[in-house]
């Protein structure tokens, strides 16, 4: 991109209008073939803030020994928060930089998190923690889990769904981004947990 163009990204990105073309939002991406990491960056180098969820993992060296790593947490998944003609813009001359899309009639749209999920969301992932567990949309059932908010400690304030885990023994509070992942936090006492009414 030359400098010209980026000086205008950046103008333009922080006088965006109020039409749907120009406004701010948080917009899911997809990066295949491990090409998280790399979009994250280019989409930095152009000035667009982004969120990558990422995680530790024991992962496998090349000489057979294990070590300690911080990886993406969810494959294939990134979060860029700019205008769409923008986000049009700068990833037009990178091939494996698309958007995540829903169908709405006829055609796929992209798919677009409402500020207040995606800072519940970030909250949540922020630290890496390893006891986070991450799933896809099919992966967990909300449907019987009550809506509820943590009042005090680390997580106050933040609002989600008190489900059952298979596999775990206490229920977690899980963060949902509506068709793309959904997050389980550590286990949090009963007392500071309160249903949303």
């Amino acid at each position: 991109m030359s400098t010209i163009i980026a000086q205008e990204f950046q103008i333009n990105h922080s006088k965006a209008s109020s039409t749907s073309e120009e406004q701010i939002a948080w917009f899911a991406l997809s990066a295949p073939y491990r090409n998280e990491k790399r979009a994250k960056s280019y989409l930095e180098s152009k000035g667009v803030e982004t969120f990558l969820p990422m995680r530790y993992e024991i992962v496998k060296n090349r000489y057979g020994g294990k070590t300690k790593e911080l990886v993406p947490a969810v494959s294939n998944l990134l979060f860029a928060r700019t205008t769409k003609s923008m986000l049009q813009q700068v990833k037009a001359g990178v091939k494996y930089l698309q958007y995540k899309v829903k169908p709405e009639g006829n055609k796929n749209t992209p798919i677009i998190v409402p500020e207040d999920q995606m800072e519940q969301f970030m909250t949540v992932c922020k630290n890496n923690n390893e006891q986070l567990l991450y799933f896809t949309s099919d992966e967990i059932d909300l449907k019987e889990g009550a809506r509820v908010r943590v009042i005090g400690g680390e997580f106050d304030g933040l609002e989600g769904y008190f489900v059952k885990i298979k596999g775990k023994r206490n229920k977690r509070i899980v963060v949902h981004l509506p068709d793309l992942v959904s997050v389980a936090l550590t286990e949090i006492e009963d007392g500071l947990i309160e249903v949303v009414k």
